[in-house]
């Protein structure tokens, strides 16, 4: 039982970090264009956690044929996740990004299902569609109406396959490395890739730019506790839980920041959105639910399923 706390504890504090990212990076962009705060924060957390994982001893060697593997875990994110979710909210609102990003645990469980057999029983998936329905509580008034961009839906949901990609591609490293070693070439690969484009697009704006202590600080959080912590907590839940099961706490983001924006930016809690966190915990509950070993009868270790027979009716 301690285990599993932990196991889930982890999905929980990725979760937490991820969803404070939005505050900070509100400060960050006072002062500095998107792309330059991406740019910056994963030149700090590469830096941070290479130093970090070579003293210790941590940072390990690629074995042939990797190579391959993390440079399409860090095209899927933060590459291709930024630049989704980054541009997207140029053309839609924050609302409406965060009910396409709170999409990804159904996507992921067709994905999971897909490429490692990975299966939900009907309270799972009915867990799922709970939670979902109680994070269109969470992020909509009830004044509100939607009017969304098309390409900034579409943009929002690269994002989103960029994330289902990313678990997948994770679940099999995270069977061969240690996270460390992953957060590692995963941050710095993500410098690599987003460096041509922030020098062709932003660098002359961000070398006319002052310093700014406040920002500067914002986006040092932001490589600390989003891009280093928050994806080693993952990558270790990821291993233990599986994708489906950590990627189903995706839907507590837009839960955490409505409380977050109740306590840092004052901003009221309604009735609506009090039921609305209410759903999606318990959403959450039931799609965490043990599976049951009659219906779906296989065990994972790793990557590798092992089938069982069914236990006659």
């Amino acid at each position: 039982m301690n285990k599993t706390m932990k196991h889930y504890g982890a999905a929980l504090l990725a979760m937490f970090f991820w969803s404070f990212s939005f505050v900070w990076f509100k400060i960050a962009y006072k002062a500095y264009e998107p792309m330059t705060v991406v740019l910056f924060r994963l030149t700090l957390a590469a830096a941070i956690i290479l130093i970090f994982s070579k003293v210790t001893g941590k940072l390990e060697k690629l074995r042939k044929g990797d190579l391959g593997w993390m440079l399409l875990l860090s095209f899927f994110e933060p590459f291709m996740y930024f630049m989704g979710e980054s541009f997207g909210l140029k053309y839609i609102s924050s609302t409406v990004a965060a009910v396409v990003i709170s999409t990804i645990p159904l996507f992921t469980a067709l994905a999971a299902w897909y490429f490692y057999k990975e299966k939900l029983t009907r309270t799972n998936f009915a867990g799922l569609l709970i939670s979902f329905a109680g994070v269109t509580l969470v992020v909509f008034d009830t004044a509100y109406g939607l009017s969304a961009s098309p390409l900034g839906l579409a943009l929002e949901f690269v994002a989103v396959l960029s994330t289902i990609g990313y678990a997948v591609v994770l679940k099999r490293m995270a069977a061969r490395y240690n996270a460390y070693t992953i957060i590692s070439y995963q941050n710095l690969l993500g410098v690599l890739m987003f460096l041509p484009f922030w020098l062709i697009f932003e660098s002359s704006v961000t070398m006319q730019t002052p310093f700014n202590a406040e920002a500067f600080l914002a986006i040092l959080k932001l490589a600390v506790f989003a891009s280093i912590l928050g994806f080693i907590f993952f990558t270790y839940s990821i291993r233990h839980l599986g994708i489906n099961r950590s990627n189903m706490f995706v839907n507590l983001i837009p839960v955490f920041v409505a409380i977050f924006s109740f306590l840092i930016l004052d901003e009221r809690i309604n009735m609506q959105k009090a039921a609305g966190i209410l759903i999606v915990i318990t959403g959450l509950f039931l799609a965490g639910m043990k599976r049951s070993s009659l219906m779906f009868p296989f065990k994972r270790s790793g990557v590798t399923i092992i089938q069982k027979k069914r236990h006659p009716d």
